[in-house]
Order: C-alpha cells, then structure tokens, then sequence
C-alpha cells in the first residue's frame, strides 16, 4: 500500500503533460505533418499589433503607422507618444487572447512583423551596411511563441512591414513615399535578407513556428510605374530574385521550415515568379482574397498555379466581410484542401471576434482629427490615449462576437441555423428581440439581398451588408432606434429571418410583431407556413409544440422595421 501511494504521488508531482509538434513541410499540393497527414491551417492574423492601419483605430485618412505616430505626438509630445506605443504593444495581444483562439478552434496564428521592432532602419544604422538587431521585436515574437505552445497552436511569422516598405499600399507597409522604397534602395533588400537570416537561426529548432511567411503583399510597378500596385506586371523579375535570395539565405541555417512566397498585386500576381518552377521543395504559395465571390472560379488561378507546379496553397490573408461571405470563402478553400488566416483578430470595428470599444476621451480625440471638435488638452489627451492603450484594447474589456466565430467554424460545413442566444417562452409568453435571429449562412439561418460585399466581382460599390455597423457582422440591415435599441430594418419582400426557441410549455399563442411600417409578412412555424397578415395586426392561434421551436418570418410586400416578436397567451 504504502509503495502505490508513493507511486501515486509521485505522479500527481509529474509537470504537465507537453504537448509535441510535428515539423510542417510541403508534399505536393498539401501540407502535411511528420507522419505525411494533410493539415488544414485554421488561423488568425494579429493585425494592429505590431503594425497598425488607421482603419483599424477608426482614424479617417490617415493610414500608415508613422502618420498616426505623428498625430499622437502633435497632441501628447514624442516621447509620450512612445510610451503609447509601447502601452499599445504590451496589451493589444496577450496570453488571454491566445487562450480564446485555441478555445474557439484556431490551430495557428500569423504574425504580422514590423521590421522595425527587429532592426534599425537603413539610415539609423550606426555603421553603414551593418545590421543592427532590436529585441523588442524578437522579445515579444518569444512571448507569442510561448502562448502559442501552451496552447498548441503554430505560430506563422509574416513581415508585413519590409525595410523601405513593399509596395505603393504604404499604409500595409508602414510606408513613407518620401524615400526609397524596398526595391529602389539595395540596403533595404540587405536588411530584409539579413533579417530573416536572424529569424531562421533563432527558430530552426522550433517546430511551433509553421512557416515564415517572407514578405506580405508586394504591390508595386516594376516595368510600369503607372501599374501603381503591380497587377499587370508580366515580369516580376525583382520580386523573384529577392524571394530566391531570401530562401537561399534562410536555407543556409534552416532546412527544415516552411517558406511562403507571396506574389505581386497583394500577394496574387506570379506571372514570372514561378515561370521556371519552385526553386525550393518546402515552399508555399499564399494568396490573398477580399471582397470578392465565393465561387471556384474565384481562386481558379491559384488553383491552377497549386496543380501545374504541384505546390500547396494557403490563404494567408482574408476577411473584412459579412459572416456570410466568411463562411462561403472558409467551405470554399477547405473544400479544396486549403488552410486560411483570417484578418484580424479585433479593432474598434465588428466584423472580427473581438472588437474593440475605445472610451469616450479617444472618442473626442478622433472628433479633433476629424475636424469635428475642439482639440483636447495635452492632458485629456494622454489619458484617453493611454485608457485606450491600457484598458480598451485588452481582450477582457473587449466585445466577443460568436456570430463571427460561427461563421468560421461551424457554418461553412452545416446547413443548419443554432440560435445566437437562449429564447424561451414561458407559459403565460415571451419575447424575442427581432435582432437575434439565427446564426448560419444567407439561406439557412436568414435571407437577406445584399448579404456581403463583392464589389471587386462585381465591378459596382462597396456594400455595407449591416448598416448599423454594430451587434452582428450578418448580412441582415439592422437600425438603431431612440436610446441606441436596435431593430432589423427594411424587411423587404422575399427576405426572411429564422428563430429558434423553447416553448415552456405547448398551446396557442398570440404573436405581435413590434415595430415600424404597413407592409405583410408571412410565417413558417416548424415547417408549415402561416398565411400573410399586415405585420401591425400580428398573428393568432400559433400552436407551439413543447421544447423546441422554430418561426421564419418572412418580408411579403413593403417594407418593415422588426424590434421584437412578442408571444402572449
């Protein structure tokens, strides 16, 4: 007894279990793990980390990093500035965050680098053509590598930020148009070469890193200039050369990581780059998809480039969208054997899983920068700007958005709808607001005529599929009525909503659509439709079966405002 007892403590003793990794590599069309298993990448981009977009902090016309750097400073002074920035750093992406990923389902996550975290700028550089390192950006890479283990997830490094800066997108890039760009000045091609030299020597052993991902979204003119972003360039000639170049310095330390090459035209424009084959058996072609349909014929040219050069593809960028063209592009590219990042994990807006809610001083702050308020005193300024830093951009003082997670897991591969939330309706009756409908894709969950944003299909205008801009990313137009209450808004023919609740108990009921506007509506209950009524007369006598229930209510003619279907005895 006393000899199982010892055994059994020293058992409890034992540290945690470590989880192990297999190495990734490429082999054919897919990538696999040690054992030659496909693995499909399911992961998010940390956009706004290490590289921020004015978008990103819903500032209006100014884009890159520097230039928002330069406004913080005109407010607070450049040396607060900094301490913003390195405020920004220390909370926008914890531990927390990660630990949500790997909850919701994420098996990866790509990290968007600025170079300059990692090494001085070309014309900082104390002694010409000599590299520098900077540890903050390798220290917080260890750190998010730490996170990722513990959560057994792979780790994806991207430079998204090149030395010079990679294209005319120069808010992608961190970019100043002042001076050379990464193709015009040599020593910035050196840094960039060195600098994932360093990357590769610090990781070779590390099989959590999946990837490095060498350089993001390229969009740059080389034989025209007028070609501003490079989609019509035939050549790609210095793209290639320094994505060989790079290789070849990463395969000199490390032979066994995964490289992604990127093409031109925001990562999807190969012509030449591949003309003469891979030149490396571990590479992977990544290419980028926004706005765009959903269909096959899509992504037909990544496809075709996958099949004639026998290479794995991986969606390394993408989303900034509804819920339904997430869920489409996700069935899409997994149908397909093709892993994806999606774009990014949360900023001010809400069509991400976490969004970020800035207090009312930065809401005043960005009133000033848009020519809309007084300028806030250096004070005001800096503890709103710091507030923001701090405490609203930290993962537990943020927005989490299911309906965003559903779509990227669950709905692509179901063509059934889940509630968004618990509806039960008692005995003596209930309510349910009209904005929590179901989660699921455009035809299973809802119908809706303008449910994503396709305009680069589509040749027309950008879509905005929620108005509002708020609650859900579902392509359903919600309202905002007096007190900020929110409704479903303009329900027009031949569009529908789908509930799914629990009936306490089963019987008759009395169902009132509360609302705005004179048109009819019709009602399927558990699959037997309900004949059309004006939506202000409502309807009588729907049998409710006990437990579960489901109720479509459909637009018949004009339109109507939804606020809340109300069931009485």
């Amino acid at each position: 007894m006393k000899r199982i007892a010892c055994l059994l403590l020293a058992c409890l003793c034992l540290p945690p279990t470590a989880y192990a990794k297999d190495f990734l590599r490429a082999q054919g069309t897919q990538i696999v793990d040690a054992s030659g298993k496909p693995v499909i990448l399911r992961g998010m981009g940390l956009g706004g980390w290490m590289l921020q977009e004015g978008y990103m902090l819903d500032i209006d016309g100014v884009g890159t990093q520097r230039s928002i750097h330069a406004r913080i400073a005109g407010l607070i002074g450049p040396e607060k500035a900094d301490a913003f920035y390195q405020a920004w750093r220390d909370h926008h992406t914890t531990k927390a965050d990660i630990d949500a990923m790997a909850r919701w389902g994420f098996n990866s996550v790509r990290l968007p680098m600025h170079y300059a975290l990692y090494t001085l700028p070309v014309e900082q550089e104390p002694v010409p053509g000599r590299q520098t390192w900077v540890e903050e950006g390798f220290r917080r890479t260890d750190d998010l590598l730490a996170w990722a283990k513990a959560n057994d997830l792979y780790l994806i490094l991207d430079l998204h930020a090149a030395p010079g800066g990679q294209g005319n997108d120069n808010n992608i890039a961190d970019r100043d148009p002042a001076t050379p760009s990464l193709w015009e000045d040599p020593r910035h091609q050196d840094k960039m070469v060195a600098l994932w030299k360093q990357l590769a020597q610090r990781y070779k052993d590390e099989p959590y890193i999946a990837a490095y991902d060498i350089i993001n979204e390229p969009n740059w003119g080389f034989a025209d200039k007028a070609d501003t972003n490079g989609c019509k360039e035939d050549g790609n000639a210095p793209l290639k050369d320094l994505l060989v170049r790079t290789t070849r310095a990463i395969r000199e330390v490390d032979k066994r990581h995964i490289i992604v090459i990127e093409g031109n035209c925001w990562g999807n424009n190969y012509r030449g780059v591949l003309d003469d084959g891979p030149w490396d058996d571990n590479l992977v072609i990544s290419f980028h998809k926004y706005w765009n349909a959903t269909t096959r014929e899509s992504i037909a040219d990544s496809l075709a480039l996958r099949d004639k050069h026998n290479m794995p593809l991986w969606l390394g960028e993408t989303g900034e969208n509804s819920n339904d063209w997430f869920a489409r592009t996700v069935a899409l590219v997994e149908g397909e054997g093709i892993g994806w990042a999606w774009w990014p994990l949360k900023k001010i807006r809400y069509n991400n899983p976490l969004q970020v809610v800035p207090n009312e001083g930065y809401r005043q702050v960005l009133a000033y920068w848009k020519g809309e308020g007084p300028k806030p005193s250096a004070e005001a300024a800096e503890a709103a700007l710091m507030r923001f830093a701090k405490e609203d951009v930290r993962y537990d003082n943020n927005v989490q958005h299911p309906d965003v997670i559903d779509a990227l897991f669950r709905a692509p591969h179901s063509d059934q709808s889940v509630p968004f939330r618990a509806h039960v309706i008692g005995e003596a009756g209930g309510a349910i607001a009209a904005v929590d409908f179901d989660m699921g894709r455009n035809g299973v969950a809802y119908f809706d005529l303008t449910p994503a944003n396709h305009h680069i299909s589509d040749g027309g205008e950008r879509v905005v599929w929620n108005p509002a801009m708020t609650y859900r990313n579902d392509g359903v137009d919600l309202g905002k009525g007096a007190g900020g209450q929110l409704y479903v808004a303009g329900l027009q023919r031949g569009e529908w909503l789908k509930y799914t609740f629990d009936a306490g108990a089963g019987g008759s009921y009395r169902l009132a659509l509360d609302g705005q506007g004179k048109g009819r509506v019709s009602l399927v209950l558990n699959g037997t439709p309900v004949g059309a009524v004006d939506r202000a007369r409502g309807f009588r006598g729907l049998v409710l079966a006990p437990g579960r229930n489901t109720l479509v209510v459909k637009g018949e003619s004009g339109t109507v405002d939804l606020q809340t279907l109300r069931f009485s005895r």
